[in-house]
């Protein structure tokens, strides 16, 4: 299968920049996932994300979903195994990691995601990658660490790793399947698609729910804690999700894959932005290493 063409013309930065608006949503999830680790379960966390996240987008998408309704039916297993993989799968494996890991563990993996997803889709297409464009990745994850780690990559060495790592790395992989299995992405229209992947990834993470809610029991409904869920459910899910589908798309997933560095530099601008936090130099460092890396990938045609 022939990997997605370049886009040209004059709207070719359109489709970069539908991909920036999915790492820029996804920049507090994972710092907000730590954040209420302790107030929330985590697959109660998933599961409610994803079924608020479905009631808010049905009565938008109803009427594509009848129109899309034979296309769903004759290939609801590969919705299903997209669902599984990028929705209820990742997300649940992302919320469980972080009861047990740190935010920095848990960006640092996910931030190997670009380099996953070039490698599979190398195994599944055979899609070769240049020399350079690996080096672009590279770089990329380098300036995406420096900002993690705040410039201090001695950090590494007083790191301590735990079960939580473990699941990340599968998370990281599950993401990286979905996104490459995204050109097999049934023919409908894109609202369908998320509202059907939405559904089958809530209803995949019932059963866990129930069972966690025996275990642990019901968790207590706060102000915090609906703020958290609308906030996963709008921006990190449906905006997100949207995006990052359009753009992957467009520019097929080894051309979206490096946008997810991005993820680390949004997030120091946002907490620059609403927590009052100042530029240091090591943001400059890796968000140069970033926009380098970037443009080193995009300089070549694989």
């Amino acid at each position: 299968m022939q990997a997605a063409p370049r886009p040209k013309g004059p709207s070719s930065l359109w489709p970069y920049l539908v991909l920036s608006v999915a790492p820029l949503c996804w920049a507090g999830n994972i710092v907000l996932a730590r954040g209420v680790a302790d107030l929330i379960p985590p697959v109660a966390f998933a599961f409610w994300r994803w079924t608020l996240a479905f009631v808010l987008i049905l009565p938008f998408t109803w009427r594509q979903l009848g129109r899309d309704r034979a296309e769903i039916g004759r290939c609801w297993k590969m919705l299903f195994l997209l669902a599984v993989l990028g929705i209820s799968g990742f997300n649940a494996l992302l919320y469980t990691a972080l009861h047990t890991t740190t935010a920095i563990n848990g960006t640092l993996i996910q931030s190997a995601m670009p380099a996953v997803i070039v490698l599979l889709s190398l195994i599944l297409y055979r899609e070769k990658v240049a020399t350079r464009q690996m080096g672009g990745v590279m770089i990329c994850i380098l300036g995406a660490c420096l900002i993690v780690l705040r410039g201090d990559l001695k950090t590494i060495l007083t790191m301590s790793f735990v079960q939580g790592d473990l699941l990340m790395v599968i998370a990281v992989v599950f993401y990286g399947l979905y996104s490459a299995l995204l050109r097999r992405r049934p023919a409908m229209h894109p609202l369908s698609f998320l509202s059907a992947t939405f559904f089958l990834g809530a209803a995949g993470l019932f059963p866990f729910y129930l069972a966690e809610l025996a275990i642990t029991g019901p968790f207590a409904l706060s102000r915090d804690i609906v703020l958290s869920i609308l906030y996963v459910a709008l921006f990190p899910s449906l905006v997100a999700y949207f995006c990052w589908n359009k753009g992957v798309d467009l520019v097929g997933p080894n051309r979206a894959g490096i946008f997810i560095n991005l993820t680390p530099a949004f997030a120091s601008l946002l907490s620059v932005w609403l927590l009052g936090e100042s530029i240091q130099l090591f943001h400059i460092g890796g968000m140069g290493l970033i926009v380098g890396g970037m443009a080193l990938f995009y300089s070549t045609q694989a």
